[in-house]
């Protein structure tokens, strides 16, 4: 089976990213078309750039970046969870993103975003611009969840069958592109 890799953006403490992420990976499990992976980017802890070489010739110094090199090469599609700061999105997905560049090429992306009213949209439409020149190819279905505090309770998050229908509906669009 492919391999889909939701990548948590967000890696302050208490961050509501991680029960959304969990909500998203399980729901991605249960609907079969994929072995799912989940890269926390608090945990892999990338420094800001800091490898001597730009990333399109692959010649890596550092042991955090064939780390990261490696997780990103063996994902077939990519879903980023992330909370939208200021209007754009946290600079720890931009890094991750820029840290590396052919092991993205191809691969399909969605979004699940949260925030307050907009609900992360202004940052999944930077995050669009950024994928496109590594030529990903962003899916068109997302997740959107408005007002996310109101949805996490003890560590879990609770989805309503807006949310649902929305990651399946991303979830079938990123089994699809793959393909393709």
């Amino acid at each position: 089976m492919p391999t889909l890799t939701v990548i948590i953006a967000a890696t302050r403490p208490g961050r509501a990213g991680l029960p959304i992420a969990e909500w998203f990976a399980e729901r991605a499990r249960a609907h079969g078309g994929f072995d799912v992976a989940v890269a926390d980017l608090a945990e892999i802890g990338l420094p800001l750039l800091d490898e001597p070489n730009h990333p399109r010739l692959r010649q890596y110094t550092r042991e955090h970046t064939f780390r990261w090199s490696a997780i990103v090469e063996a994902s077939e599609a990519f879903a980023i969870v992330t909370p939208e700061y200021n209007h754009g999105y946290p600079a720890t997905i931009k890094n991750a993103l820029d840290y590396l560049h052919q092991e993205w090429n191809g691969k399909p992306v969605g979004f699940v975003s949260y925030g307050g009213v907009a609900g992360g949209t202004r940052a999944v439409q930077q995050l669009k611009q950024v994928v496109l020149p590594l030529r990903m190819r962003p899916v068109f279905e997302t997740v959107t969840i408005p007002f996310h505090f109101q949805r996490v309770s003890g560590g879990t998050f609770q989805a309503d069958e807006t949310l649902e229908s929305a990651a399946k509906a991303m979830l079938d669009e990123l089994f699809e592109a793959r393909e393709h």
